[in-house]
């Protein structure tokens, strides 16, 4: 029997992970995301093992078949599922026998609070990092926690975590000792490698940022990019308030599928809803948070997809007023 800790690669998945290996020292981390997890599952876990997963949404087009692996998975191991995510629209996993922790805030203030009764007081300073890094700082929580800190180093620290990780896609071994780092409480700059990636990322994506303008395409309500030398969390924000648009897109075309980030500041558009629904008619996945969301659509209707996404968005606007 082992010990599984499945996460996302971002700011708020690894401080999720590095709580719950703080916990459970001897487990292994895994990252995957939302369109991945079922496969990911299948393909790592076995029945009798032990799983925590954290910050990663459940895909509207694998709903079911999660259900029935980790309903199996319950039955003969612990599975505590740790998500801050809407729930998708076809169906949930409540009922299972897991344990399921849903409230506001980022995974990572969840995952700190779930394990609370078996941590140090001051490994709240990297559930801190992680709200810092998914912009989950208006709780409770993080309010109160924050009182415990010299806040200047907090954001510091976040800002280096952050920004290394974004230079550091893709290298799973390197986020792994990340996570064990964080999980003894060790500052994000005692990393130097961490931290010289981090410079690196900030002078590069200032670069995209400066370049973008030439670049964005734009519909009547949405504009976009495609493989922008950066983050596409990053650019999507940049695009939407360069182009002054409703939403702002970035795409990386990866292996037939468009990856997309995308971004708004309209209360009246709920992204996480919207992409969940359509991004299934196109043979994709979509959700997130309201305005904050990720979709993979196949790279030959990326543009048919937008065009349906830039009407949706229409339609939301004028019906809302």
């Amino acid at each position: 029997m082992r010990t599984w800790i499945i996460t996302h690669g971002d700011g708020d998945g690894v401080t999720s992970a590095a709580i719950a290996l703080a916990v459970f020292p001897q487990a292994n981390v895994f990252f995957s995301h939302p369109a991945g997890l079922y496969e990911d599952l299948v393909d790592t876990v076995k029945e009798g093992d032990n799983v925590i997963i954290c910050d990663i949404a459940v895909s509207e087009r694998e709903v079911e078949e999660l259900r029935l692996f980790l309903g199996r998975l319950g039955k003969r191991g612990d599975v505590v599922y740790i998500d801050h995510h809407p729930p998708p629209v076809s169906g949930d996993l409540k009922g299972l026998p897991i344990t399921l922790v849903r409230g506001e805030g980022c995974a990572a203030e969840l995952t700190y609070l779930f394990f609370k009764d078996k941590l140090s007081w001051d490994m709240s300073r990297v559930a801190l990092y992680g709200a810092i890094c998914d912009y989950e700082t208006d709780t409770r929580f993080f309010r109160e926690a924050l009182k415990d800190w010299d806040q200047r180093m907090v954001f510091f620290e976040a800002g280096v975590l952050a920004q290394g990780l974004e230079g550091s896609r893709g290298e799973h071994d390197f986020k792994r000792h990340v996570v064990r780092t964080l999980s003894e409480n060790r500052l994000p700059s005692s990393l130097s490698e961490l931290l010289l990636k981090a410079l690196i990322e900030t002078m590069s994506e200032e670069e995209m940022r400066r370049n973008l303008p030439g670049i964005i395409e734009t519909l009547t309500h949405i504009a976009f990019v495609v493989n922008p030398r950066g983050s596409i969390a990053r650019a999507a924000g940049y695009v939407r308030a360069i182009s002054g648009k409703t939403v702002g897109i970035a795409a990386n075309k990866k292996k037939g599928m468009m990856v997309m980030s995308l971004r708004t500041n309209d209360d009246r558009v709920d992204l996480n809803l919207v992409l969940r629904e359509l991004a299934p008619r196109f043979g994709g996945t979509g959700g997130g948070h309201p305005n904050a969301a990720g979709a993979r659509i196949p790279e030959n209707v990326f543009r048919k997809f937008l065009a349906s996404l830039d009407n949706e968005v229409g339609r939301i606007l004028e019906v809302s007023g």
